[in-house]
């Protein structure tokens, strides 16, 4: 697996996951935080975050995700607002400004909408900012959604021309069968086409996502179709990884990709 060179000044997309940043794992903000300061400081870097639903959830008096839109979309409203106030509480410990962005499919579906987001990111990344992007869950209806925030992800780290696309979630690296299951073994690398024949991807263990393992392989090919490298690992690893060890499922990006 290739590391993370962090002199190289890489332009990075970091994704994570509802359940990394949700309930008993909220503490985990500070550690995620201290790994993006540590790659703004080096290079450029953007985070994808899920989590404005189940933040919300326990302010509204859910213990679990509302399965009718407007209660869903209620909750985002409520917990996009606290999201971003622990991040920015958190990055300021680093004198880091983050900056929301707010997407829908459609957004990226439509040409001009598509530029005037890329314009946005790409001058907050000039004036060193740290973009944190999610689904626009406020507005955002069951036919037009992403599906979930690895797609988003894969969808900004080509629209802005990422180098490198990190998915985090509760997983230290895909598996080529359910972990429960006797013979599941670590996939540590994926090569550009491979169709992972016999590899059987079981469903995220979370109650509180959206994702799984299939929708992270679907969105790094996406990614990699791009010519971004793909890292599939766990919130915690994330430092471990910028400090260069060999984690998680790395998937090799299109070798033709014009960059």
């Amino acid at each position: 697996m290739t590391t993370l060179d962090l002199l190289a000044g890489e332009r990075i997309v970091v994704k994570v996951g509802s359940s990394s940043i949700s309930g008993e794992r909220r503490g985990q903000i500070e550690p995620l935080v201290d790994g993006l300061a540590r790659l703004h400081r080096e290079g450029q870097v953007i985070l994808v975050s899920s989590g404005a639903i189940s933040t919300g959830m326990p302010y509204l008096g859910l213990d679990a995700r509302p399965a009718d839109l407007p209660m869903q979309q209620a909750a985002a409203a409520v917990g996009q607002n606290v999201l971003m106030n622990r991040y920015q509480r958190s990055l300021t410990r680093h004198e880091v400004v983050a900056a929301q962005i707010l997407l829908t499919a459609s957004d990226m579906d439509m040409d001009s909408h598509r530029v005037n987001a890329r314009n946005a990111l790409e001058r907050l990344l000039e004036l060193r900012m740290l973009p944190i992007v999610n689904e626009n869950d406020t507005v955002a209806t069951d036919e037009i959604r992403f599906g979930d925030n690895d797609r988003l992800a894969a969808l900004v780290a080509r629209l802005v021309g990422a180098d490198r696309l990190i998915l985090l979630s509760d997983i230290a690296s895909l598996r080529t069968a359910p972990p429960d299951e006797p013979g599941s073994e670590p996939i540590e690398h994926v090569a550009y086409g491979d169709p992972l024949d016999g590899v059987r991807l079981g469903a995220s263990g979370s109650h509180i996502g959206s994702g799984g393992a299939m929708t992270k392989v679907d969105a790094a090919r996406l990614a990699a179709d791009a010519g971004v490298r793909v890292t599939v690992t766990a919130t915690p690893l994330l430092e471990r990884l910028i400090g260069g060890e060999r984690l998680g499922t790395e998937f090799e990006p299109n070798p033709d990709a014009r960059r």
